[in-house]
């Protein structure tokens, strides 16, 4: 639970500041479910797919991340939300990366204790 605690932690002070440094603002609804969707897709896809069960294949798991990332961005495009900008796209590649670690860490305390 260490490890969990500390990557949920440390992603967290690191999100404060890469908003910051983006001037994004989080709290809007559009962001939260854009954040989460990238989130959790990193947490599932990535980092209990791939690097803890190696349920998927890393290729296969690319594939089904482009295309969820895609899907997200099309339907804010239909919606007439603009949310292809480098900001938004650095962002989405963090909460990518940090769900991945988190998911990780979570399954990993998870598998440590009986």
């Amino acid at each position: 639970m260490k490890a969990l605690a500390i990557a949920l932690g440390i992603g967290l002070l690191l999100l404060y500041f890469v908003d910051a440094a983006l001037k994004i603002n989080v709290f809007t609804t559009e962001m939260l479910i854009h954040s989460g969707i990238r989130f959790f897709t990193g947490f599932v896809i990535l980092g209990v797919g791939i690097f803890h069960q190696h349920i998927i294949k890393f290729k296969i798991a690319i594939y089904l991340v482009l295309i969820l990332m895609l899907a997200d961005d099309v339907l804010d495009y239909y919606r007439n939300i603009e949310s292809f900008h480098f900001e938004v796209m650095l962002h989405s590649i963090y909460m990518l990366l940090w769900g991945a670690v988190t998911g990780y860490a979570f399954i990993k305390s998870r598998k440590a204790k009986p």
